[in-house]
């Protein structure tokens, strides 16, 4: 009796575990090890070949688990040459580096962007003692105004500039002849001779005294300097506004503004208008009846 239940117990063992068999899945769900170094599948990625026009991308299949090195999944073998070269796809935005601006539209530049230095040891508009650099032209935002062969000038016959003037070459050499001729003899050896010029004003593009309506000012053209101040070697300053009508800086200030009619075409101080009542104003304009100055 006991043999014959171990062989029963035997015969449903075995019919369990056909019956496992037959209901178990096709596959194993565990995943599968990775493939080895050698194993020939290759990672899908694109491969750009530039020296073969017809041929400008290939596409390589991976393998997914569940699936053997040679039942890998059938992907794109050739695109052709007319095809996009790279992903449609957004590329991801550029991060912006603490304490640096994003610049999002170009505006047209007024100013030189590029500078040419030409000429002997910085030597410009063929004169040796006019110091200086020659930029590229200066377009007017406003019609009228811009300089098509401009000069950025530093120092004219050894006086230097408060600040780097914008003009012409005609405006700075009658600047340099009127420095050489008029300004330092006026001065002498007052306060160790002149040392500087203030610069009130060089190219803008702008109207008359910027008032609405009015013509373009010469300044707009490259054409006007306006100076405020002679600067001594010594420190002190002969201002225009403070020393116009003081009796001894009055005196030599009037003979600095005579001696500007001939190299400027025009020349206006204090008694001009109320405009001009701190700086002498000093363009290269032409007239038919000679220099203006008042």
């Amino acid at each position: 009796m006991i043999r014959r239940s171990g062989i029963l117990a035997v015969l449903f063992a075995i019919f369990t575990v056909q019956v496992s068999l037959a209901n178990a899945p096709a596959r194993s769900f565990r995943p599968l090890p990775k493939p080895a170094a050698s194993d020939p599948v290759r990672p899908a990625f694109a491969v750009f070949d530039r020296t073969s026009p017809g041929l400008k991308r290939v596409i390589r299949p991976r393998a997914r688990p569940g699936f053997t090195t040679q039942q890998t999944v059938p992907a794109l073998a050739i695109i052709s040459a007319g095809a996009v070269p790279r992903s449609i796809r957004p590329q991801p935005r550029h991060r912006v580096a603490r304490g640096y601006t994003e610049i999002r539209d170009a505006k047209v530049r007024t100013q030189p962007a590029a500078v040419i230095t030409r000429g002997r040891r910085g030597s410009v508009c063929g004169v040796k003692s006019i110091k200086g650099e020659k930029l590229a032209p200066i377009p007017g935002r406003i019609r009228g105004c811009g300089i098509s062969d401009p000069v950025r000038i530093t120092s004219v016959d050894g006086v230097a500039l408060s600040q780097a003037s914008i003009m012409d070459c005609g405006t700075a050499k009658a600047l340099n002849m009127w420095v050489k001729n008029g300004l330092k003899p006026t001065v002498g050896r007052l306060g160790g001779g002149v040392a500087s010029l203030k610069i009130a004003a060089h190219y803008s593009c702008r109207t008359r005294n910027s008032q609405p309506g009015a013509k373009i000012s010469e300044h707009g053209k490259g054409r006007a300097i306006d100076i405020s101040a002679v600067n001594l070697k010594n420190g002190s300053s002969i201002s225009v506004l403070k020393g116009w009508g003081n009796r001894t800086q009055g005196k030599l200030l009037k003979k600095m503004h005579r001696s500007a009619c001939g190299p400027f075409g025009t020349v206006l101080g204090p008694n001009a208008n109320s405009f001009h009542r701190d700086h002498f104003h000093f363009d290269t304009a032409r007239y038919r009846s000679g220099s203006y100055c008042r």
